[in-house]
């Protein structure tokens, strides 16, 4: 459960946004990793597929909860959730996800000590069942498209040097990035299954704002077969969606080169 705050406790400057889909398995473990963060955080629970008992595990872990409707795709549900949002930053915190305890003090301390942040990122593991893996092929390229990017820096402010970390594909990872909100702005575009967070972070990186990267793995992202990512993968949207945004950042010809070594490292990633 959340640690009594005390009468003088500061309100929190962060709430980690759930959303909710369906009767997940996962959810209460996503929720108590949330309360045993070392600092406070705010929590909102939000959906538009709410199931019988999803207020009683809301109460049970101190959550605030938003039932919005109709159930119009996931950027739509994520937008709905963020304009509920009332403090500076947020993160999108994946309801089958586990963050570690020291997450958010640590990416807090990192956007106080940055120059001007618009979002802060850590490193992840993948959680497979009660295996976690913290080098696949997958993550091993992204670790390298990230240093592309940083080149050796905790934080950068161009926008040559934020595009180059998102050119070959999406190494940010969604559920680690804590983002600061902004009232009235819609953060993820409707059409994607899969990959409203890439299109998200390219926006940003052409608006002010810097990228600060928390090279530490503090959260574990994990990997089943009724996620939405893996559902994505085997319906083929990430293969159609990486495409397209690949045609944003390339030539047609080599965007369908960086797309099929992509597709060869999410099949290595299910074995």
């Amino acid at each position: 459960m959340r640690p009594d705050d005390g009468p003088s406790a500061q309100p929190p400057s962060h709430t980690f946004l759930v959303p909710a889909y369906g009767n997940s398995p996962y959810l209460s473990d996503c929720l108590e990793s949330l309360v045993r963060q070392s600092t406070p955080s705010g929590i909102l629970i939000s959906s538009s597929t709410p199931h019988d008992g999803l207020f009683e595990l809301a109460n049970r872990f101190g959550a605030e909860c938003h039932i919005h409707g109709p159930n119009k795709g996931m950027a739509h549900d994520w937008n709905e959730g963020l304009a509920q949002i009332k403090t500076d930053w947020v993160t999108v915190a994946h309801q089958d996800d586990v963050y570690l305890p020291g997450y958010a003090e640590r990416v807090m301390r990192a956007a106080r000590q940055a120059h001007e942040p618009s979002m802060v990122f850590t490193n992840y593991a993948e959680l497979v069942g009660e295996d976690v893996r913290e080098h696949t092929l997958l993550l091993n390229i992204k670790q390298v498209l990230l240093m592309l990017g940083f080149l050796g820096r905790r934080e950068i402010s161009s926008r040559w040097s934020k595009m180059n970390c998102l050119r070959f594909g999406c190494p940010i990872p969604c559920p680690s990035v804590t983002f600061r909100t902004r009232p009235g702005q819609t953060h993820f575009a409707d059409g994607y299954h899969v990959n409203m967070d890439w299109a998200a972070w390219i926006r940003k990186a052409e608006e002010p704002g810097g990228f600060v990267w928390v090279r530490d793995t503090l959260m574990h992202h994990r990997i089943h077969a009724e996620s939405g990512t893996t559902e994505g993968i085997h319906e083929g949207h990430r293969t159609r969606e990486d495409l397209e945004m690949l045609c944003r950042l390339w030539p047609r010809p080599l965007a369908h080169i960086i797309a099929r070594t992509y597709a060869i490292a999410y099949s290595s990633n299910e074995s």
